[in-house]
C-alpha cells in the first residue's frame, strides 16, 4: 500500500531538504504509477495527483490542485467521498468506492476509487491516497453482459455467494410466472427445496474454485405451483480485482427434455427386443425385461455391473472398440456378443449400439440393441445338416448310377458277344452242310 511509503515514525532518515527516503519514493511511486493517483487532505483538498489524472480529467496542474474534489463531483458523491475518507480514518484503507468527475469537456467519467491511509510521523491519519480506476471500459462490457443477459432466450439471473438474486431476465419470469419484485433480493431458497439449496450453495462453491459448474439440477416452484425441472449451468460473477463475488446462472427448462426422456424409457422398457443403456466404460446403467429375460438374472445381478461380467475378455475389448466407433460415428452394426447366462448357457447375439447424448449434446454412452441368434443359428445349423445328409445321398446316388451303368454296360458286352457267337455258330452250321 502506498501509505506505507510516507513515513509514519519520528525516526525516518531524513534528507537535507527535509524529505525522508519514503516520502521522496513515494512521491516517484505515484508520480509514474499508470493509475491516476492523487493524495487529499481529510476535507477532500487535492494536495498532489499524477499525470494520469491530469490526463483522465483533461484540466490543467492549477485547476486541480488546492482544489476541493466536490468541484469535479456531485454533491451526494462528496457525500460518499467524505464517508469514505472516515472509512480510510477508521480502518486504514476503502474499497472500489465509486466517483463519477466531470472532466474538462464536460464528460461524466465513471471510476472506482481506493483509497488508503496518508499519515504523518507520528503514524496519524491526514489525508488519503487515492486511486482511481476509469470504468468505462469495463462499464461498456457490463452494459453489453447485461444487454446479452436480458434478451438471451434462456432464463439466466445473478445471485451472490449466499444465494440471492440480484438480478434476472424476463425469461425467468416467464418460466417462474413471478412479478420482478417477488424474484429479486429474494433468496433462491424460496424456489427450490431446502436439499437444492444446499445443492446450490455446492454447486457456488465449485464456481469459486473451479470458475464454473455444470448441470446441476434445480427444481424450482413455479407461482402456480408447478415444480419445473430444470438443469443449471452457472458461471463466477468477478470484481473488478477478479475476486469471485457471485454466480451468474443459466437455467434450461428441462419438461420437455423429461418427456422425451420418459418416452423413450418406455419405448426401452415395452421393447421386445433386449435393450440396454452402459457408459462409455461400459457399465450397464439401465435395462429392459427382455435383457432379464434373455439373461436370466435379476435387475440388482446386471445393474451397475460391468458388461465384462458376462462376456469374455475379447468380446469385452470388442465392445469397447465398438464403444469407441460410438462416439466418432455415433452408431455401431451387428458386432457379436456371447454374453453367459445364468444358467451357465452362451447365447449367441447380435449388438447394434447407438450414442447416448448430454443435453449439451455430448456422448455420455450407449444404448444396446441384442438380438437372440440362436433360433438363426439353429436355422443355420438344420440347414447345414441337410445339407450335409443331401451330399450322403448324391454320394449313394452317384454310387448307384456307377453301379448300373457298369451292369448296363457289362449287359450290352455280353449282348454283342452273344451275337458274335451266333454269328460264328451260323458260319459253321453252312460249312458242315456242304
Amino acid at each position: 500500500m502506498l501509505d506505507n511509503l510516507v513515513p509514519t515514525t519520528k525516526t525516518a532518515n531524513h534528507e537535507p531538504n527535509g524529505k525522508s527516503h519514503g516520502s521522496l519514493d513515494a512521491d516517484i511511486i505515484i508520480k509514474n504509477a499508470p493509475d491516476p493517483i492523487f493524495i487529499s487532505d481529510l476535507e477532500g483538498k487535492i494536495l498532489t495527483a499524477n499525470d494520469a489524472v491530469y490526463e483522465l480529467l483533461g484540466f490543467r496542474n492549477d485547476e486541480v490542485l488546492e482544489q476541493s474534489l466536490s468541484r469535479f463531483i456531485s454533491p451526494e458523491e462528496t457525500r460518499e467521498f467524505t464517508a469514505a475518507l472516515r472509512e480510510v480514518i477508521e480502518r486504514g484503507a476503502t474499497r472500489n468506492a465509486r466517483l463519477n468527475p466531470r472532466s474538462a469537456s464536460g464528460e461524466v467519467i465513471p471510476t472506482t476509487l481506493n483509497a488508503s491511509a496518508l499519515r504523518d510521523t507520528d503514524g496519524k491519519v491526514i489525508g488519503a491516497i487515492g486511486i482511481l480506476r476509469d470504468m468505462r471500459e469495463l462499464d461498456k462490457a457490463r452494459a453489453y453482459a447485461d444487454s446479452l443477459i436480458k434478451n438471451a432466450p434462456d432464463p439466466i439471473f445473478v445471485s451472490d455467494l449466499e444465494g440471492k438474486i440480484l438480478s434476472a431476465n424476463d425469461a425467468v419470469y416467464e418460466l417462474l410466472g413471478f412479478r420482478t419484485d417477488e424474484v429479486l433480493e429474494q433468496s433462491l431458497s424460496r424456489f427450490i427445496s431446502p436439499e437444492e439449496t444446499r445443492e446450490f450453495l455446492a454447486a457456488l462453491k465449485e464456481v469459486i474454485e473451479r470458475g464454473a459448474t455444470r448441470n446441476a439440477r434445480l427444481n424450482p416452484r413455479s407461482a402456480s405451483g408447478e415444480v419445473i425441472p430444470t438443469s443449471l449451468n452457472a458461471s463466477a460473477l468477478r470484481d473488478t480485482d477478479g475476486k469471485a463475488i457471485g454466480a451468474i446462472g443459466i437455467l434450461r427448462d428441462m419438461r420437455e427434455l423429461d418427456k422425451a426422456r420418459a418416452y423413450a424409457d418406455s419405448l426401452i422398457k415395452n421393447a421386445p427386443d433386449p435393450i440396454f443403456v452402459s457408459d462409455l466404460e461400459g457399465k450397464i446403467l439401465s435395462a429392459n425385461d427382455a435383457v432379464y429375460e434373455l439373461l436370466g438374472f435379476r435387475p440388482d445381478e446386471v445393474l451397475e455391473q460391468s458388461l465384462s461380467r458376462f462376456i469374455s475378455p475379447e468380446e469385452t475389448r470388442e465392445f469397447l472398440a465398438a464403444l469407441k466407433e460410438v462416439i466418432e460415428r455415433g452408431a455401431t452394426r451387428n458386432a457379436r456378443l456371447n454374453p453367459l447366462s445364468a444358467s451357465g448357457e452362451v447365447i449367441p447375439t447380435t449388438l447394434n449400439a447407438s450414442a447416448l447424448r448430454d443435453t449439451d449434446g455430448k456422448v455420455i454412452g450407449a444404448i444396446g440393441i441384442l438380438r437372440d441368434m440362436r433360433s438363426y443359428e439353429k436355422v443355420v445349423n438344420d440347414l447345414q445338416e441337410s445339407k450335409a445328409e443331401l451330399q450322403e445321398k448324391i454320394l449313394d446316388l452317384e454310387k448307384f448310377e456307377e453301379v448300373v451303368v457298369g451292369r448296363e454296360l457289362k449287359m450290352i458286352a455280353l449282348e454283342k458277344e452273344i451275337e458274335n457267337l451266333k454269328r460264328e455258330s451260323e458260319k459253321l452250321n453252312r460249312g458242315h452242310s456242304k
